[in-house]
């Protein structure tokens, strides 16, 4: 079955885009990229985004506006993903993950909430191909985090005959899955564990954007951060976070780790005296620390290799303070065992979106927290 799957993360940094080819039966699953493209959102669009994301006030009618545009340009999107592919390669269903603006984990009292924008019913009639999305809230429902989803994909195209594995996705907000050596051939679902580890590239990319008065909105291949010095008492200073004092199940987002977080940040950072590059510096490698900590209190065990994705994945500033923090295992990206590091998590909704139209559970409750593993997403048909 070929699948258009499509997602933007909490960076807002364009529409994440695959057409795949899914051939196998439950879990048992192979995968092949036709192609991948990420397309930026307008910037007019983007920033509206962003300003809701990070809690600028809105009306009822301009939410509903915002969802409808969204829509319009995952549409886009899935057009142009298979606009120059000959009739026998063209999408027969689309898995829509959509834009996240506001994401509440679950608590004891309390259902968890995530809001993603993208409507599906209306991509579904713009392109005229039954659609899937709103893929956190049965799992919600049931009392699970709504995140990660990701971790049951990654079981079944990256886990490894001998070795131990974690995929680490380095987005706007960081995300890791366990992968125990596969037994007989088969990925050991019940052995995975999955987690956000807190900030990926969220306050990276604000910094940046801040501290270049907005003429830079990434730091590329961790340039700048690579120029500066990491102050050690201010990472141990935010590891002591909240947020890392919590055990998995987790997750988390901007609405912990954005601009609020990082305004902190910076204030404290020019008590210690910082430039600049020094700042980039401390911020990342308070990534690289927040991921090796959360590793060492909640692993089963550390694991042999771990794989990058992401957009952080390119930092090799992160790359090097990751393998500085977490030897001796070796840190690798998902593209040495043949996943795409720029389209994994597009990958991951187009196969949801499979699981849901076979009727296939694709949650893991030891993940989520949810109640029972359900079938993930709501279709819309033309």
């Amino acid at each position: 079955m070929k699948v258009i799957g499509l997602i933007s993360g909490t960076s807002v940094d364009g529409i994440d885009t695959v057409l795949v080819e899914i051939t196998g039966v439950g879990y048992a699953i192979e995968v092949r990229l036709i192609q991948g493209q990420t397309y930026a959102y307008p910037a007019a669009l983007q920033a509206k985004i962003l300003a809701i994301a990070l809690g600028e006030p809105t009306t009822l009618e301009d939410l509903a506006n915002l969802d409808d545009a969204i829509a319009e340009a995952f549409a886009q999107a899935a057009h142009a993903i298979q606009s120059e592919q000959p009739a026998s390669r063209r999408a027969e269903l689309i898995g829509s993950h959509g834009q996240t603006v506001f994401h509440r984990s679950a608590q004891s009292t309390q259902l968890g909430y995530s809001l993603q924008l993208g409507r599906g019913d209306a991509i579904a009639r713009l392109t005229q191909l039954p659609t899937i999305n709103d893929f956190r809230a049965a799992d919600i429902a049931w009392g699970g985090q709504g995140a990660p989803l990701v971790p049951i994909v990654d079981a079944c195209l990256l886990s490894h005959p001998s070795s131990d594995r974690c995929v680490q996705n380095l987005g706007g907000i960081g995300n890791t899955t366990y992968l125990p050596a596969r037994s007989m051939g088969q990925p050991e679902l019940n052995h995975v564990v999955g987690w956000d580890t807190g900030p990926g590239n969220s306050l990276i990319d604000l910094a940046v954007a801040h501290l270049s008065q907005g003429q830079q909105h990434y730091d590329q291949n961790g340039a700048w951060a690579a120029q500066g010095v990491p102050c050690e008492p201010l990472i141990y200073q935010w590891l002591q976070h909240p947020y890392f004092q919590q055990s998995p199940p987790k997750s988390t987002g901007r609405e912990l780790f954005g601009a609020d977080y990082l305004k902190t940040c910076l204030a404290q950072a020019t008590e210690h005296h910082l430039s600049a590059a020094d700042i980039l510096a401390t911020l990342t490698d308070f990534t690289a620390a927040a991921i090796a900590q959360e590793y060492k209190r909640f692993l089963p065990q550390l694991p042999q290799q771990v794989l990058l994705c992401g957009g952080g994945s390119r930092n090799q500033y992160l790359q090097q303070r990751l393998q500085q923090r977490l030897r001796p295992a070796a840190i690798l990206t998902t593209e040495t065992a043949g996943v795409s590091v720029d389209y994994k998590e597009a990958i991951a909704f187009a196969v949801l979106a499979y699981w849901r139209w076979h009727h296939i559970p694709s949650n893991l409750p030891k993940v989520t927290g949810a109640a029972k593993a359900v079938s993930l997403g709501t279709l819309w048909t033309t």
